[in-house]
């Protein structure tokens, strides 16, 4: 992977959450990036419902969704938010990842906000993948493939945590996905010098 960040600013991160149970700590992951570096959200139509109580959107103006893709553009030559946001980001983080989403991403689908920025991306430059999904999911192997897929592209999984009492496969704590991404660019930054 060939990627220079810019050591004289925050790296700019976009965050995305998909549905999933594991999106109520969308919050948690969104503060624990955003003690680093600059951070903008994105969140899938199914994400929006486990969010519902969630504090995150007051953490910042706001949390981008798929009507957010379509507002501003009523001509040609109009900016295209998925594409400024896949250019403006050093990053793309998304925890959680759903199945579903996962297949979209190894098939090359692009039907929301969050899948069209992942379309969109270079992948010269990192992407994180934190799933969360039931241990029979996780175990199915669509789902092998899917990630097979997706890790050929580049993609860094950061693997969930099994969950003994309900056998689901968790998201992995929002301090360890920070850590994760943060050592990544931390060991970017110091190669650089």
């Amino acid at each position: 992977m060939i990627m220079n960040f810019d050591a004289k600013r925050k790296p700019r991160i976009v965050l995305g959450a998909c549905g999933s149970v594991a999106a109520m700590k969308f919050g948690l992951v969104l503060r624990a990036l955003s003690e680093w570096a600059e951070v903008k959200a994105v969140v899938t139509k199914t994400a929006l419902q486990f969010l519902a109580n969630e504090k995150a959107e007051s953490m910042f103006e706001v949390i981008f969704c798929d009507d957010h893709d379509w507002k501003n553009r009523k001509k040609i030559g109009d900016s295209v938010l998925h594409i400024e946001l896949a250019k403006w980001a050093d990053i793309i983080v998304i925890a959680p990842l759903s199945a579903h989403t996962a297949a979209k991403i190894a098939g090359g689908l692009c039907d929301n906000l969050l899948t069209s920025i992942v379309r969109a991306w270079d992948y010269e430059k990192p992407m994180f993948v934190a799933p969360s999904m039931d241990g029979c999911m996780w175990r199915n192997p669509f789902t092998e493939q899917n990630f097979m897929s997706i890790e050929e592209l580049g993609v860094t999984l950061i693997p969930p945590v099994q969950h003994m009492q309900t056998n689901m496969r968790e998201m992995a704590d929002p301090s360890t996905i920070s850590s994760t991404v943060k050592s990544f660019y931390d060991s970017k930054i110091l190669k650089d010098k």
